[in-house]
C-alpha cells in the first residue's frame, strides 16, 4: 500500500482532496434540500453552492498550476493562466 501512495504527486493529491470535499458539500446540499422540501429553501442552498463551486475551481487550478510550474516554460504557464482567467470571466458574465 505504501508503494502506490508514494507514487502519487502531492499536487494531484491536493486536487483530489479538494474535489472529494466539493462532492461531499454537493451531497450534503442535496440532503438539506430534501430535508427542507421547499423551493425557496432549495434555492437558498443552491445559491450557497454557486459560491462554493468557483472557489473549488480556482483552488484546484491553482494547485495544478503550482504543480506544473517547474515543468512548463514561462510562456506556456502564462497561456494556461490566461485560459483560467478566461474561464473565470466566462463564469462571471
Amino acid at each position: 500500500m505504501k508503494n502506490w501512495m508514494a507514487a502519487i504527486e502531492t499536487a494531484v493529491l491536493g486536487m483530489v482532496i479538494l474535489r472529494i470535499i466539493s462532492g461531499l458539500i454537493e451531497i450534503t446540499a442535496a440532503s438539506i434540500m430534501l430535508k427542507f422540501n421547499t423551493v425557496d429553501k432549495a434555492l437558498m442552498v443552491n445559491a450557497a453552492l454557486a459560491i462554493v463551486g468557483p472557489i473549488i475551481l480556482i483552488s484546484t487550478m491553482s494547485i495544478g498550476l503550482i504543480g506544473l510550474a517547474d515543468k512548463l516554460s514561462y510562456s506556456k504557464l502564462l497561456l494556461v493562466g490566461l485560459g483560467v482567467l478566461l474561464i473565470l470571466i466566462g463564469l462571471r458574465r
